[in-house]
């Protein structure tokens, strides 16, 4: 009686577009077994693509036929050569390593005598048919997939921050997925200020809940939030940018501020220390016990990671919780107001000298860009009358002509921007005025870390609470106090 070991496989794809089963072909398999009088050593069933070896059944099957140390000739047994592999390389190489384990490989819809040389090419037919599938599937996909996006549709795995979904008739398209949309946004809005790097924005985002295995920076350089679809290059048509369908997530203002910082690769001055951003008050409180300076880091948990603040010294224990410290801050900014007569007299001195010098700049800047727009002409001219004197040839007019195109678009992108400000200058004036909020915790919410950490240094909190852990009363140097009223009536 020969003996044998039973695979038997099938995909996803095939199990929903060719009703295949793992029953059918164990049935099938079993049934030829029996006729044949072949006794059946295992059975090995598979749920995985075919495309290599790399199978946690095909393992498992390797694993029992090299346990067997003395080896005896045996079958693997299969429906169809498709079953087996669906890749010529890998499938050669596996009958080569089977055939060193005295083992062979046979399908018994698609029976081959590999004593008969001819055989070979029987087999190679067999094995080529389902790459080919393989490669005429990948291909249909692929020309759906770029149909789909040249009408705007995103029709791939959704990116982080939306969720693939379908319409009755069976479109695929994206939505934005929460919490993971809110995230993004915020990702771009915070690099957006210049204020932090892309580690420092990563960070912070890692700290309110964000995950995720993409980088930051490529994250970044996605035009499919501000609402476009990106169509890859080929060798029949260029790279095109299609505006999507879908919801984006960001405006196009924003994502192009982004990417002006992440072309120009200027390095943002941001924070000097990387911690600094998660810790607004670093640097600014005493350790109680011997009076130095609290330094922040975090802490990691079981599920979740903690900020601390705590004593530069390693011989000193002490530390806090950071947010506990900095809501005891808020609350005694809480607590205090500007005089109602110095917030009138702010508004007039800085609505005639702080926005006049706003626009006073914006002006001069369009200016600038009127002169570039004029000397890139006068360069133009120029380069058309060496031309048609024949004294450059066509290709060196076309780089240059190429060269002052893209000047012309940047500056014209400039000018734009520029006369946008301008025109909103004087509503965006009277809006932030008249929005003023005397409250000092208002004003420090709605600031970016680095103004924080200047409110933070001229209001300085005096102490730590060793045993509380409470921030003591903060210290107002003379000038402020003339202006800042702190009374416990004004807390909620």
């Amino acid at each position: 009686m020969k003996s044998a070991y039973i695979y038997v496989r099938v995909s996803t794809d095939e199990q929903r577009r060719r009703g295949y089963s793992l029953i059918e072909q164990e049935e099938r398999l079993l049934e030829y077994c029996a006729t044949n009088n072949i006794q059946v050593c295992g059975i090995f069933r598979e749920d995985h693509s075919a495309k290599d070896f790399n199978r946690p059944e095909w393992k498992k099957l390797i694993k029992a036929i090299k346990k067997n140390k003395s080896r005896p000739p045996g079958n693997i047994l299969f429906l169809k050569w498709d079953r087996f592999s669906r890749n010529i390389q890998y499938a050669y190489q596996m009958i080569e390593i089977l055939k060193n384990l005295n083992f062979q490989a046979m399908a018994i819809d698609q029976p081959i005598d590999f004593e008969v040389p001819e055989a070979i090419v029987i087999l190679a037919i067999y094995l080529s048919i389902p790459q080919a599938e393989n490669s005429r599937r990948g291909k249909n996909t692929s020309d759906g997939l770029r149909r789909a996006k040249k009408l705007g549709r995103f029709a791939g795995k959704a990116p982080i921050g939306y969720q693939n979904t379908s319409t009755p008739d069976g479109k695929r398209f994206i939505l934005p997925k929460q919490p993971e949309a809110d995230h993004v946004k915020w990702l771009f809005q915070q690099f957006a200020t210049g204020n932090y790097t892309i580690s420092q924005v990563a960070k912070m985002a890692e700290l309110n809940g964000f995950r995720s295995k993409e980088t930051v920076r490529r994250l970044l350089r996605k035009s499919i939030y501000c609402g476009f679809v990106t169509v890859s290059a080929n060798k029949d048509e260029d790279m095109q940018i299609i505006k999507g369908i879908h919801e984006p997530l960001i405006s196009e203002d924003l994502f192009q501020t982004v990417q002006a910082l992440l072309i120009s690769r200027r390095r943002q001055r941001g924070i000097m220390q990387s911690m600094k951003p998660l810790f607004p008050l670093r640097g600014f409180l005493t350790c109680p016990d011997c009076t130095r300076r609290l330094t922040g880091s975090i802490s990691k948990g079981r599920s979740s990671k903690y900020r601390y603040y705590h004593c530069y010294s390693p011989k000193c224990k002490v530390r806090f919780r950071a947010e506990e410290l900095e809501k005891e801050y808020e609350k005694h900014l809480k607590n205090m107001k500007v005089v109602p007569g110095v917030v009138e007299l702010f508004k007039l001195i800085l609505e005639d000298e702080n926005i006049l010098t706003v626009k006073n700049g914006l002006l001069e800047e369009r200016e600038i860009l009127f002169n570039e727009f004029a000397k890139e002409e006068r360069f133009m001219l120029r380069v058309r009358k060496l031309f048609v004197d024949d004294k450059i040839d066509y290709e060196d007019f076309s780089s240059l002509k190429k060269e002052q195109k893209e000047k012309s678009y940047y500056l014209n992108e400039k000018l734009t921007e520029v006369n946008q400000k301008i025109s909103k200058n004087d509503i965006d004036a009277e809006t932030e005025w008249s929005c003023f909020n005397p409250d000092i915790l208002f004003s420090y919410k709605n600031q970016d870390i680095v103004s924080q950490r200047q409110i933070i240094g001229l209001l300085r909190p005096t102490s730590i609470n060793p045993i509380t852990g409470n921030l003591n009363l903060l210290q107002i140097n003379a000038a402020l106090s003339q202006i800042i009223m702190y009374n416990t009536k004004f807390a909620k």
